[in-house]
């Protein structure tokens, strides 16, 4: 009797050389392949998951964001840092008051995505 895990694999060893060449040459290069998962590793923690997903909505200070996330403003902080550093999130100052917002139209749609496909 198959298992589930017999059922995603081929039966018969196969190669398709025309598939196997035309995704071999859009692959992207190492280094872009290399950038996007740290990108994607940044996000994929829950807390800035969270922080990011308040930011979709408008700029946001370290005081709101630990007020709408839960925890403190020194673990907002740090986790903005890794974001910064990430080239996810930037910031602008406002006297001594410093507001975040999502870095381009890139990282609004990944996290839309992303949780758009949570949903369903």
């Amino acid at each position: 009797m198959r298992t589930a895990s017999q059922d995603d694999v081929c039966e018969v060893p196969c190669l398709h050389p025309e598939a196997v060449q035309l995704a071999r040459t859009q692959q992207p290069e190492e280094r872009c392949i290399e950038n996007a998962a740290s990108f994607l590793k940044l996000m994929a923690d829950p807390t800035r998951l969270k922080i990011l997903s308040a930011l979709q909505t408008t700029e946001l200070c370290v005081c709101d964001l630990a007020a709408v996330v839960g925890i403190s403003e020194s673990a907002v902080s740090h986790q903005l840092r890794l974001l910064r550093t990430g080239r996810i999130v930037t910031f602008r100052k406002d006297g001594r008051v410093a507001y975040y917002r999502l870095l381009d139209h890139h990282v609004t749609t990944t996290i839309r995505n992303a949780l758009d496909h949570a949903r369903e």
